[in-house]
């Protein structure tokens, strides 16, 4: 490492070496590479004047790129693609004359984008199943343990542990479905010439438009995809990037929601996320057990929904058949938002597959709050043994505004119970009243619900997509 110059975190702290290596100079070249080849093969296949020596030359020097000569061109004439087309020819001088015949600088640097685009969502899928199953395994273990559920951040009624499992999760499988609609719609742009008019390659194949046609074609299953895009000007539509950032950006919305939800609960001291046996909680606070990994999502996420700009500017501003602001913006916007995703999902595949459970700290918190939440069902049934509903209730609404300003003002216990079994009017002892404290009873139908969350969505997903799974990562800081 080079001590003296920026290195992006992504690449030291963040993200995984496969990720890392889809948007590495090695990878974008070589795949260019690879479509210079694709594009002499299909121009032989249909009549132009190549050679096997010559195509064969091409494939021997798919890898071994010189970076230095590139830069060196690079710096002469500007532009990247001449520079890198002139590097490969000195590599093969017997083809250095047919490399990029009849093509554009977007023929290799958009086609390269979509391949890229389209190996780095494999990746984001795979990571994507591993949490999802995480949290649904977490959810089936912890269906029916009830915890307090929250409105506006106050506490509400009941739900269950393995139910706001659940929550997270759902937002998951959406993201996927979003992801395999996005994946499934891309395609490359083949061979459509400087303004998408395939011109240039209308000339080549004297005038025959099948061949141009045939030969895109050609082009495309030799890159592995099965289509192009119908029309384009230049490039291919920017819309795709803005869509895969759309679905790269409703990731993060999602891991941002379930960090958030982990740093109240570990604040709350009922879920913790992993904390190692050598681990730092705070440098000036020995005692401290500060929730980093989901800090670091929440961070992660934010800087992907901020980036989701980028895409959709450059979408919408696009000139006519073509204009170059795309891309000193492209190639970071996109590169970072798939890099800072892979950092999400690592991290949150690594926090849920060990997510500690403090159940004596969940029962303490929801009887705190119980007796209020009991409270009709005991005035109902101080109704059934003769009680007058509006006197009770106008009683219970008194009591409970006692029992809140003791436990807020004075700091005391809740004391409702006590309040009602000492009125009369109720006609409740205690052991009457207690009856209607068992948290089972205000869960409603949240283990039922987990487990057909799970069947009717969950394990089709996961079934279907079995052998796409990535492990339980390890994350580097």
């Amino acid at each position: 490492m080079d001590n003296k110059k920026y290195e992006s975190p992504f690449s030291s702290r963040y993200s995984s070496d496969e990720m890392q290596y889809l948007f590495s100079p090695q990878m974008k070249f070589s795949t260019f590479r690879r479509l210079w080849v694709a594009l002499a093969k299909a121009e032989k296949k249909y009549g132009v004047n190549i050679t096997d020596e010559q195509i064969e030359e091409l494939e021997a020097h798919i890898e071994d790129i010189d970076f230095d000569r590139a830069a060196e061109y690079e710096y002469q004439l500007r532009h990247d693609v001449m520079a890198h087309i002139k590097t490969y020819g000195e590599s093969c001088p017997k083809a250095a004359g047919i490399i990029h015949l009849g093509a554009t600088s977007c023929y290799v640097g958009d086609n390269t984008d979509i391949i890229i685009m389209k190996k780095a969502l494999e990746i984001v899928k795979s990571k994507l199943l591993r949490v999802i199953y995480n949290l649904s395994e977490f959810a089936k273990q912890y269906k029916d343990l009830p915890a307090l559920a929250y409105t506006h951040a106050q506490p509400a009624q009941l739900t269950t542990v393995g139910k706001r499992a659940s929550l997270w999760c759902y937002d998951l499988t959406l993201d996927l479905c979003d992801l395999d609609y996005v994946a499934d719609s891309l395609c490359l742009l083949g061979s459509k010439g400087t303004t998408g008019t395939q011109a240039s390659f209308l000339e080549i194949f004297d005038g025959d438009g099948e061949k141009c046609r045939k030969a895109e074609e050609y082009i495309a299953s030799l890159m592995g995809f099965d289509r192009c895009v119908p029309v384009s000007g230049q490039t291919y539509t920017r819309k795709f990037d803005s869509r895969v950032m759309n679905v790269l950006c409703g990731i993060a919305q999602s891991a941002y929601k379930f960090s958030n939800d982990m740093r109240l609960l570990q604040s709350f001291k009922e879920m913790e996320e992993p904390f190692e046996k050598n681990q730092v909680g705070s440098s000036a606070m020995p005692y401290k057990r500060n929730p980093m990994r989901c800090e670091r999502i929440s961070a992660l996420a934010k800087y992907v929904i901020a980036d989701s700009v980028n895409p959709a500017m450059t979408a919408g501003t696009q000139w006519f058949e073509r204009t170059l602001d795309d891309s000193a913006n492209k190639r970071i916007s996109m590169a970072e938002a798939f890099l800072a995703v892979d950092g999400i999902l690592n991290i949150y595949t690594n926090v849920t597959s060990a997510l500690v459970v403090y159940p004596k700290i969940i029962e303490r918190r929801v009887m705190a709050e119980l007796p209020f939440m009991a409270s009709e069902n005991i005035m109902m049934d101080a109704v059934k043994r003769g009680g007058n509903r509006q006197v009770l209730h106008e009683k219970i609404r008194s009591y409970a505004m006692m029992a809140g300003k003791r436990v807020k003002e004075e700091g005391l216990d809740n004391n409702l119970i006590e309040l009602i079994c000492a009125d009369a009017d109720f006609a409740l002892d205690e052991n009457d009243v207690r009856a209607h404290l068992d948290p089972h009873v205000y869960i409603g139908r949240c283990p039922e619900q987990v487990d057909e969350f799970i069947r009717d969505v969950v394990d089709p997903i996961l079934e279907s997509n079995k052998n796409l799974m990535a492990e339980n990562s390890e994350i580097k800081v």
